[in-house]
């Protein structure tokens, strides 16, 4: 563990994007129809997580439901490295990671954030250049995806969770700071002033409209509010992608085709996807099915963990609340209500001059 923190700067070790652009990506592919599918599909990268992968992986379910993988990665590359900051020593890794449940029916899904520093047992797989990448019986979550990429990171949360990972979406910074530029900006409310070197973000307790920058340091924010731990950055990061669905709503992509074009081109040149995803015509099908879905109809969680036994800036998964929570889903069921009553309070929504409650670890 202490080799990763030596790698990182103190600013490096704070980054972590929000991926909640799903909610944005999926109004944007209903909308985008007949808006140039030529040139948005010439900007999606895809991976071959399922040839990469093999057997040997959790069964697809056959009732309709299904599970999307969404991650962030912070990686420096291209203009991802001005708006980052600090040293990733080359590589890069999943800073954000959401499990995304779609019931039967279509009509409600379940979104589970895993903690970086969620210490797992990482299953042996293959890198994209075809080199073994070694189990490991402890390891953070996020060094998944910085030791095998997407399909590594696939596998890991296949056997953390037991669910099958049918879809895979990724972003970097870059994309998602444009996304915000390209929907004019995202209101966010804090009752509390926030100040954070590290992220670069200054608010005074109030609504705030912020751009695509200043969006990216709040849902990287974890020093400058609460008592700075990851779960509370987590909590921010589901208030941003409500914002971010909200604005969705509100701006009415598909009667402004300026809009619509800036959301689309910027959003596909940021996005990797499993190979199934590849195309617009896909994610045009993919919103088909969650189209019934708004902010009403999502529960939004962070996996219960407690502190690990063996570093205090680490967490393990709660026993029983996390299996608890994935057995759920495993049977398309709601999350459970215990799960939802214990969720970390989102610091942003403190009461001014209130000393915030304990969460399980401050980590790095």
């Amino acid at each position: 563990m202490a080799g990763h923190r030596q790698q990182r700067s103190p600013r490096g070790r704070a980054l972590r994007i929000a991926l909640f652009s799903l909610a944005g990506l999926l109004v944007l592919a209903a909308a985008v129809g007949g808006v140039a599918y030529w040139k948005l599909n010439g900007n999606l990268k895809s991976v071959d997580i399922n040839a990469q992968l093999g057997t040997g992986r959790p069964p697809a379910a056959t009732d309709g439901s299904f599970n999307v993988l969404v991650l962030g990665s912070d990686s420096r590359a291209g203009s991802n490295g001005n708006l980052a900051g600090g040293d990733t020593g080359g590589t890069a890794r999943s800073d954000t990671a959401m499990v995304v449940h779609v019931n039967q029916a279509h009509t409600a899904a379940s979104v589970v954030s895993i903690p970086r520093d969620t210490l797992v047992a990482r299953p042996a797989c293959t890198a994209a250049d075809g080199k073994p990448v070694p189990a490991a019986r402890s390891a953070m979550y996020n060094s998944a995806f910085e030791a095998g990429g997407p399909a590594c990171a696939v596998r890991t949360t296949e056997q953390l969770t037991g669910l099958r990972m049918d879809h895979y979406v990724e972003i970097d910074f870059a994309g998602f700071a444009g996304l915000i530029d390209a929907i004019g900006g995202v209101d966010v409310t804090t009752t509390v002033p926030i100040a954070d070197k590290d992220s670069g973000l200054n608010l005074s307790a109030g609504t705030h409209h912020l751009q695509g920058e200043q969006a990216l340091a709040f849902v990287r924010t974890r020093h400058g509010v609460g008592d700075g731990s990851d779960l509370g950055r987590i909590e921010l990061q589901k208030q941003m992608m409500k914002s971010i669905m909200a604005q969705m709503g509100e701006i009415g992509l598909t009667s402004n085709p300026t809009t619509l074009w800036s959301v689309g081109d910027k959003l596909t040149r940021a996005l990797t996807t499993d190979s199934d995803l590849g195309s617009v015509s896909a994610l045009v099908g993919l919103a088909e099915r969650l189209k019934a879905i708004g902010p009403e109809q999502m529960t939004m969680v962070t996996l219960p963990v407690v502190t690990a036994p063996t570093d205090a800036n680490r967490v393990v998964p709660a026993v029983p609340a996390a299996e608890q929570l994935w057995a759920a889903l495993r049977a398309d069921r709601a999350v459970p209500p215990a799960v939802v009553a214990s969720q970390p309070a989102n610091p942003a929504e403190a009461t001014p001059g209130a000393s915030a409650p304990a969460t399980p670890a401050r980590a790095r």
